[in-house]
């Protein structure tokens, strides 16, 4: 997402690999690297970004911190939506009012339309490419309920949206394109953690700085605000149930054995967005009625449903599961058009990109999600999005091109942040910083929120932040 968590950024460059001999810079060793594109992060949005420029005739690296099959793209679960229509009568534009609803009226309309329209496409592609979906008795994909999505622009019941295979999609999915990749001869850096980027004077993206974290080398690569709250994370171990328990019937109640969510919405009850099941969840518990001994969570009901109902082979009939909400997903980050391409916004330009930097994902910020994202919109971010960098560089370039030069000093300040905190002699452990921000995030930024808390909070992080300068 960063792809899914793990964001595709995307660098335009050069031809083929050139890879020269190590120089010595300090008591470092860099090594330089050409290509013509290049991407940072092998979740869904990055494999699915290395694909499409594969198949464009771009010779493609990946650089990647961790072995693409581990991104977290593999542990979303419940599906990815599409207008489909395998089950009901769909429509995109049907998807997209969801969407723009689901987004408390905040997403950007024009990418939430671009995206939408382009769902049932993308989720073929994956079907050619081989993704195992779950099949309806005639064979078409499964598509399961999920929050949040309707039909007829919200007149016409619950939509059955969500394509999903069993309740393991995210991980079908990146097997799925990480195959694709090794057919495509894309050339992967595993294990090497990306820095910095490489920019020039004009305000352009040449490249990427990337530490090798088997040997210490660092290699020279040239060519390239809302979050939510899940409302079932496991209470006590904070993983999540899928939404598709829901979806598939699943209930929540609480202490007094009421089935709460009727009375917050109506309508779609257990089954809306995430952001009002989360908020109607807190309610729950601060007003008194949250259940365990603590009264600090909520119960989710799957008993009453049959263990043929139940995808993850979990014998969940017996007794309810204690939930609670769960901080998610991330709606905001680096802000980019639909292509893809990184929005730098200059007076009488609001519209301005930074040339050859592009990023999709969890990381970056297309504006399809506003102030709260639908479930299994996700996946269908990464796909579409990861396709549409791919198709907007073969729109814009050609395979070959040949370089700029690359800036006298590039990657000079990696190194040199990089030295600092190598050598820096200080007090406090990483982790314990790490604490210190989790508890105030957790205190003054979460499911509710006000002006003066997060005004509090604001203090606090910065202070936080200045610890930095005692870190071992």
């Amino acid at each position: 997402m960063l792809s899914r968590s793990v964001a595709g950024v995307l660098r335009a460059c050069g031809p083929v690999l050139e890879r020269a001999f190590g120089t010595k810079v300090g008591d470092y060793t860099v090594v330089d690297h050409k290509y013509d594109a290049i991407v940072v992060g092998a979740g869904g949005a990055g494999l699915r970004a290395a694909v499409g420029l594969s198949e464009l005739g771009f010779k493609t690296a990946c650089i990647t911190k961790l072995f693409p099959t581990r991104s977290h793209t593999v542990a979303a679960q419940g599906g990815i939506n599409a207008a489909l229509g395998n089950m009901t009568e769909d429509n995109w534009r049907w998807h997209a009012y969801d969407t723009i609803k689901g987004s408390d009226w905040l997403g950007d309309q024009d990418a939430i339309q671009y995206m939408c329209r382009e769902a049932p496409k993308a989720v073929i592609e994956l079907e050619n490419y081989g993704l195992p979906f779950s099949r309806t008795d005639d064979g078409k994909i499964y598509q399961r309920a999920f929050g949040g999505q309707s039909l007829d622009f919200g007149r016409g019941g619950q939509a059955y949206r969500c394509a999903c295979a069993a309740d393991r999609t995210g991980h079908a999915m990146l097997h799925t394109l990480y195959g694709q990749a090794m057919k495509h001869n894309i050339q992967f850096f595993v294990e090497y953690f990306a820095m910095d980027l490489i920019m020039d004077k004009e305000g352009a993206c040449r490249g990427v700085t990337a530490l090798c974290m088997e040997d210490g080398t660092v290699h020279r690569f040239q060519d390239l605000e809302f979050v939510q709250f899940h409302p079932t994370g496991i209470y006590g171990a904070g993983c999540l149930i899928t939404e598709g328990s829901r979806g598939e019937g699943g209930i929540l109640r609480n202490s007094e054995g009421e089935r709460f969510m009727e009375r917050y919405a109506p309508s779609a009850k257990d089954l809306a967005s995430r952001d009002v099941v989360s908020r109607s969840m807190t309610m729950e518990i601060r007003e008194g009625r949250g259940c365990g001994p603590e009264k600090d969570h909520i119960y989710l009901h799957l008993n009453h449903l049959p263990p043929a109902a139940i995808f993850a082979g979990v014998d969940v009939t017996k007794e309810p599961i204690p939930v609670i909400p769960t901080v998610h997903y991330n709606m905001g980050g680096v802000p980019t058009n639909y292509h893809g391409e990184v929005i730098k916004p200059q007076p009488g330009n609001p519209d301005a990109i930074v040339p050859g930097l592009m990023a999709a994902g969890e990381a970056a910020c297309a504006s399809v999600h506003g102030a709260n994202r639908l479930g299994a919109n996700s996946l269908l971010d990464i796909v579409v999005f990861g396709r549409a960098c791919a198709n907007r560089v073969g729109e814009i370039l050609k395979p070959g091109t040949p370089l700029p030069p690359m800036p006298a000093d590039a990657g000079d300040a990696s190194l040199a942040r990089l030295d600092a905190l190598r050598n820096t002699k200080g007090n406090l452990r990483t982790a314990e910083i790490r604490r210190s921000m989790q508890r105030i995030m957790q205190n003054n930024a979460a499911v509710f929120r006000t002006q003066e808390t997060l005004k509090e909070g604001c203090t606090l992080i910065d202070e936080c932040e200045k610890t930095l300068a005692d870190v071992k």
